[in-house]
């Protein structure tokens, strides 16, 4: 009875609350460090800040990619239920390697903006204003930085690793029917801290690249409060949030 209060339980955190997720990529060094088949970084994601919301410019998240997208990591199937069970386990607390499908990246821009790459000093722009990115790892040379103009439709953003010479992001996928962008409603929550090693344990940095309006920041710091009033809603709110952002 207690390992299956525990199952239920564990279940319950990782839908609605937090999940740790295991870098298996090195596409948003030097942020967070990635390695196949070594010690990579395990963070954990938060899913309450966008019970109300969607994310915002400078938030690393966690999402399920398009289909149109090429996996960063190749995961073997589990050949029966036991290693299925194992594999489900390990990804609830963050050992083992993501699924195919489910990427960490940077948001740049939002629905209705306009990103494109470069201005006269290199630097991405949206809607002609450049972008303040210090996280920026090992930039490619400029002549193959160009891209766009794109105008990133509703309910979707444009996300770009951190190291971008070695990200295969909205960039690589812009020429597919998404114009390279992801669904609001797949991304599964907020990178918000590293958890192992213990070396490098610390909060995940969301820098305000863009201006941002004084009511949005008011509407952020105050949905931590939200959330645990509401903790009652969640399945409410997921169920709404999927009937606003229908997923792809």
């Amino acid at each position: 009875m207690l390992l299956l209060i525990a199952f239920v339980l564990a279940l319950v955190v990782k839908t609605f609350f937090v999940q740790a997720f295991f870098i298996p990529s090195g596409s948003m060094e030097q942020t967070l460090h990635g390695c196949t088949g070594c010690t990579g970084d395990r963070v954990l994601v938060n899913k309450v800040p966008y019970w109300f919301g969607a994310p915002s410019p400078g938030e690393i998240v966690v999402f399920k990619g398009p289909d149109t997208w090429t996996p960063e990591v190749s995961v073997a199937k589990p050949d029966n239920w036991f290693s299925g069970a194992l594999l489900w386990l390990g990804r609830t607390v963050g050992v083992a390697p993501p699924s195919e499908d489910d990427f960490v990246k940077r948001v740049i821009a939002t629905g209705g903006q306009t990103v494109q790459c470069c201005d006269a000093e290199g630097r991405v722009t949206v809607d002609g204003k450049p972008l303040d990115e210090p996280y920026i790892f090992e930039n490619t040379p400029l002549e193959s930085r160009a891209f766009g103009p794109v105008t990133v439709p509703e309910g979707r953003l444009w996300v770009m690793g951190d190291h971008r010479s070695a990200s295969a992001d909205s960039r690589a996928h812009i020429g597919d029917r998404y114009s390279g962008t992801i669904g609001v409603s797949d991304v599964i929550g907020k990178a918000a801290v590293i958890v192992w090693p213990v070396s490098r344990f610390g909060l995940l940095d969301s820098p305000a690249i863009q201006e941002t309006d004084t009511g949005a920041m008011a509407l952020g710091a105050s949905a931590g409060p939200m959330a645990v009033g509401l903790a009652g809603a969640v399945p409410v709110v997921a169920w709404r949030r999927r009937r606003a952002f229908p997923p792809d």
